[in-house]
């Protein structure tokens, strides 16, 4: 099993959004998914595997 260190970094990815909820600032468009950390290391502790919708923005840079 990989770790959640290797998860993709979901601030360069088209279905990341800030959040409303100051609890839970960072959110998944696609998954519905709200938390404080990076919505793909909830993912990962939900299923143990690695987000497989994360699509890089192309508007975000390196």
């Amino acid at each position: 099993m990989d770790s959640p260190a290797k998860a993709p970094n979901c601030l360069k990815c088209i279905y990341f959004e800030v959040s409303w909820d100051p609890a839970f600032p960072r959110s998944c468009r696609l998954f519905g998914v709200k938390s404080k950390d990076l919505p793909s290391h909830a993912v990962y502790r939900a299923n143990g595997r690695h987000c497989p919708a994360f699509r890089k923005n192309p508007k975000i840079k390196d």
